[in-house]
């Protein structure tokens, strides 16, 4: 049998994977459909109607047999697919995909990762060290002749992978100086102290295996991969891990360190849908945002910020306050759509995702604000959360900042 022609885009597994949301899709929309039925009745004062997410009789019999009949059908489907997988082969599954799959799994994987993940779903994107284009393999690593003492790991936000960093741009100026470019993709949907154990026993097993004694390692985190290395240097430190040692700088690219206006508007979405009977089985649609994106409520960093939590319960901010990594030289970058600094740059607008306020560490408690030195500060202007990768000044001010002798150690509050 002749083997259909690779796309280019797609593998075998993603259409297990579509399989599976196309099931769970069906199902989710089953249980909101009898969920406003049930709160109809409710309403209406009908016998019965008001136990909650459940109708009676017979239309409680047809919802049943919607879910059941998807799930039927999803689970027949997978196994399918599972089978035809060696002759389906839209893609060789080891080879790096292409850059629209993968910005489309990065985007799904932040929206709703967690969930990909707690499902085996094959769409769940593994933590994984990235050098010129492939997964590096401990146990087999490829030829590095370019490898060198100097590490600099890049990071990148929510809904986002390392394929979206410009080619020519700050890992490219950075190299100049020495520095050997890795970067990291990961699931952007679960929890960042998740993520953040992960990345702390990844970096550990890329100190033991690096051909050469690593000698620093720099880290250029944008958003939420800022809170990222924060949370895997905390875990590291309380491990005993020894990378540490050998972190000398960390860069915050619009990392909102004190959270995100637009996910505490999400928030309040789930307050207002749950005001009504009529409305609260459509909460269900607003609580699909992944653990990750909830995360930057506030900007979670630590387990405890999140367990023994509803995480879409309206509550204050109850972080427990983590000062910027001790004796590491710590710069932030933030960027404001407006001209100039205003109460509404700083509190809200900022680059349209993260305010100034945020992306500076600065909170009217003193004891969450992250103290960066002055002179490792730097605003750009009418710029835009996603234009910072690209931004010519920020690669100046990298390169400033990197290339000069003394350290600019943040101070600890």
């Amino acid at each position: 049998m002749t083997k259909p022609k690779p796309s280019g885009h797609w593998r075998a597994s993603d259409l297990r994977g579509v399989a599976q949301l196309a099931t769970q899709a069906t199902t989710a929309v089953a249980h909101i459909a009898e969920g406003v039925h049930q709160s109809v009745w409710g309403a209406m004062g009908v016998p019965g109607g008001k136990q909650a997410g459940q109708t009676r009789g017979l239309t409680r019999l047809v919802y049943q047999s919607v879910r059941g009949i998807a799930q039927l059908v999803g689970n027949g489907l997978e196994t399918l697919l599972t089978r035809l997988a060696p002759v389906l082969e839209m893609a060789d599954e080891a080879a790096p995909g292409s850059p629209q799959r993968e910005a489309v799994l990065a985007a799904l994987n932040g929206v709703m990762g967690d969930r990909l993940r707690a499902s085996a779903n094959p769409l769940a994107t593994p933590m994984t060290l990235r050098y010129q284009g492939r997964a590096l393999d401990w146990k087999a690593l490829p030829a590095m002749p370019e490898a060198g003492g100097k590490l600099l790991l890049l990071i990148h936000g929510l809904c986002m992978n390392e394929l979206q960093w410009p080619a020519h741009g700050h890992a490219e100026a950075l190299a100049a100086l020495g520095y050997t470019p890795v970067y990291l993709r990961y699931n952007s949907g679960l929890h960042v102290s998740q993520n953040g154990h992960e990345l702390a026993a990844q970096l550990e097993q890329l100190l033991t295996h690096w051909p050469v004694p690593l000698q620093e390692i720099t880290v250029l985190g944008h958003s939420m991969g800022g809170l990222l290395i924060r949370s895997a240097w905390h875990y590291a430190r309380q491990a005993e891990l020894r990378w540490p040692d050998v972190l000398k700088h960390i860069v915050f690219l619009g990392t909102p360190h004190h959270g995100a206006p637009l996910e505490r508007a999400g928030n309040w979405v789930d307050v207002i849908l749950g005001s009504t009977p009529y409305s609260v089985p459509f909460t269900r649609l607003a609580q699909l945002r992944s653990a990750g994106v909830t995360d930057l409520r506030y900007g979670h960093v630590l387990d405890a910020d999140w367990q023994g939590h509803e995480r879409f319960r309206r509550q204050p901010d109850s972080r427990a306050p983590l000062p910027l990594p001790a004796g590491v030289a710590c710069y932030a970058v933030a960027a404001t759509t407006a001209a100039k600094r205003s109460l509404l740059a700083d509190r809200l607008l900022g680059d349209g995702l993260v305010p100034l306020h945020s992306a500076l560490g600065q909170h009217d408690d003193a004891r969450r604000t992250l103290v960066f030195a002055k002179s490792a500060q730097l605003i750009v202007y009418r710029t835009g959360h996603i234009a910072l990768l690209g931004s010519a000044e920020v690669t100046r001010q990298l390169v400033q900042w990197l290339s000069s002798g003394p350290e600019v150690l943040s101070s600890r509050t």
